[in-house]
């Protein structure tokens, strides 16, 4: 906040009533004449004293969001001949000189349209307000500035602030920048669904529309406007009809449309116009409807463009998609971090989903437990409280993937402890090449194989799922979690008693 800010306004503070309203002969439209140039004078005589010859544009705005309204907008919003690039050069962060700077004061006295807050980060600040309210902020007394903008026949007052300083509607909304991470997020979704439209907003109502391709993603990013806020968007319908019966019978709605030629065009009608642009639809290649309703529609994703040195500086503040608050939630997550959930659901091909404070993380199989299981559910069940770790954030694919097991204690070096014992345990599976033997007495107990070559059978002997062995634990395996077992070197005679009477208990 600047020490030294001014309101500066053609009212004198001794017209105003007892409710400290005007009330004295000064109109409140701009004059587009001696007052106006008066003003203009003012800011000048403010910018020098603060020692600044260009300004920066910041929130910039065009159309029907200004703050004024007491004057038709003009063609060209007050731009015209003020940025060699047209309106989009009417950016956030577009530096002008002193003399642009005061054509677009001018511009906003006069309510051609467009409104923005003119700034040098710490040192100054020019603020245009209703009814021909000026605010000059400045790091300096600017004394030699206030007697000449009384001179002007203008009245500054001093204040602690001006009331058109930024101030976030939610100051704990997070931006989503458009980062490596965000453009990676936008060729995936490109390449699942082909084709996909990205908004690109350069001033507050001033939208271009791209179509995304596989091939062209690269050539449009080159081509915004700096700290463009970006949304991207389903593809439009090829389906014209289908478009326009998408209408609402009522309200505010941005209708776009790709012609013949590969241009793109939208414009905000209500139900008025609707007929009038559904008539230029007639050839249209492709269009969709947009409800400018809060809440109604919303893109897939947003993001705001940083400056070149990667910090995001544009002050874009928008109703956040689902995608975004996941967005902004996994920027909290890191790697390794302890977090606990509540199941909600088991899908049936064994993954399990876990809320973990509005966002569905997932747990596979083989991270529910240590433990060998045959489903989920021998673990875990829909509305169950659990504990786990993170293993991984996937900013692009949006997934966070967590392990039960991680959080719970490994019990193989356990098992490794018992290299050298002679168990007896079931049979649990037969395949080519051995069989494997369970080596502790609970139904999730760990098996190990018995090699064929480490069979003690002999030729008429055939084992069975369920027969008893007793085996040796030869080898245990942590990297590769196997128990290698010996039917030899145990006790071949115990062997095949305990067949033989495992056998006869089965008859």
């Amino acid at each position: 906040m600047l020490p030294y800010v001014y309101q500066v306004t053609r009212y004198d503070p001794a017209d105003r009533d007892q409710h400290g309203h005007y009330a004295g002969p000064e109109d409140t439209t701009c004059d587009h004449g001696p007052v106006e140039a008066a003003y203009l004078q003012a800011v000048a005589a403010f910018a020098e004293d603060s020692g600044v010859d260009q300004l920066a544009i910041r929130e910039p705005q065009l159309g029907g969001l200004v703050h004024f309204g007491l004057e038709p907008p003009v063609d060209g919003y007050g731009l015209a001949g003020l940025f060699p690039a047209g309106p989009a050069g009417f950016h956030d962060g577009a530096l002008v000189p002193i003399g642009v700077g005061l054509e677009l004061v001018r511009a906003m006295l006069r309510d051609n349209g467009a409104w923005c807050r003119l700034e040098v980060e710490g040192e100054f600040t020019v603020h245009v307000g209703w009814d021909q309210y000026l605010y000059l902020g400045s790091s300096r007394p600017c004394e030699a500035a206030l007697t000449r903008t009384r001179a002007l026949g203008l009245f500054p007052e001093r204040l602690e602030a001006s009331p058109y300083d930024f101030a976030p509607d939610d100051p704990a909304y997070v931006q989503r920048p458009a980062d490596a991470d965000f453009w990676a997020r936008l060729g995936w979704t490109v390449g699942a669904h082909r084709a996909t439209f990205l908004e690109e907003t350069f001033a507050l109502n001033a939208s271009r529309w791209h179509r995304l391709s596989r091939d062209n993603i690269e050539t449009v990013r080159s081509q915004l406007a700096p700290r463009a806020q970006l949304a991207v968007w389903p593809d439009l319908l090829t389906d014209v009809d289908t478009a326009v019966a998408a209408l609402p019978d009522e309200g505010l709605v941005e209708i776009i449309w790709e012609t013949e030629d590969g241009h793109i065009t939208s414009t905000v009608v209500d139900e008025t116009q609707f007929e009038d642009v559904t008539a230029r639809l007639a050839g249209a290649r492709a269009a969709g409807v947009v409800s400018m309703y809060a809440g109604e529609d919303l893109p897939l994703f947003t993001a705001v463009l940083p400056d070149s040195d990667g910090v995001l500086r544009a002050r874009w503040q928008t109703e956040p998609t689902p995608s975004d608050r996941d967005w902004a939630f996994l920027k909290t997550l890191r790697r390794g971090q302890v977090v606990t959930g509540t199941v909600t659901s088991i899908a049936s091909f064994g993954v399990t989903f876990v809320d973990i404070g509005g966002f569905t993380a997932m747990i596979n199989i083989p991270e529910l437990s240590w433990r060998p299981i045959n489903h989920p559910s021998d673990v875990v069940s829909v509305g169950q409280e659990v504990t786990a770790e993170v293993l991984d954030v996937d900013m692009v694919g949006e997934r966070v993937p967590l392990s039960l097991r991680a959080v719970q204690e490994d019990p193989w070096p356990q098992v490794a402890q018992r290299i050298g014992q002679v168990v007896t345990g079931p049979v649990t599976k037969i395949v080519p090449f051995g069989v494997f033997v369970r080596i502790e007495d609970r139904e999730d107990g760990f098996a190990g194989l018995v090699h064929t070559d480490e069979l003690d059978q002999s030729p008429q002997d055939v084992i069975e799922v369920g027969d008893a062995l007793t085996v040796k634990i030869v080898d245990v395996d942590l990297v590769r979690r196997r128990i290698a077992l010996s039917q030899r070197q145990a006790d071949p005679g115990r062997n095949a008693e305990t067949l033989t009477a495992a056998r006869q208990m089965d008859c």
